[in-house]
């Protein structure tokens, strides 16, 4: 669990550092902090690019996530609803 926390963090440093170009890398970003926590992915593309080796979570809301972490997963959101991403 710790190692998941860490790599959370890591993620969210490389994120915040770097303005996401696309929707795909929205969306990969916002994905990547739910798989390094945990999360049980349901559609083809999150399983076919993180799958669910190891995954603990089936619900969002139950993924232990930082309040940091939870602040970027709006943010990613945020923007992908400003691109129209779908």
């Amino acid at each position: 669990m710790r190692l998941a926390i860490i790599a959370v963090g890591a993620l969210l440093a490389s994120a915040a550092t770097a303005e996401a170009q696309s929707c795909y890398d929205l969306w990969y970003q916002r994905n990547a902090i739910f798989k390094s926590a945990g999360y049980c992915f349901r559609t083809r593309q999150a399983i076919a690019e993180f799958g669910n080796a190891g995954c603990q979570y089936d619900d969002e809301r139950d993924v232990p996530l930082s309040v940091r972490a939870r602040q970027r997963v709006e943010s990613l959101r945020a923007q992908e609803r400003r691109y129209g991403c779908r």
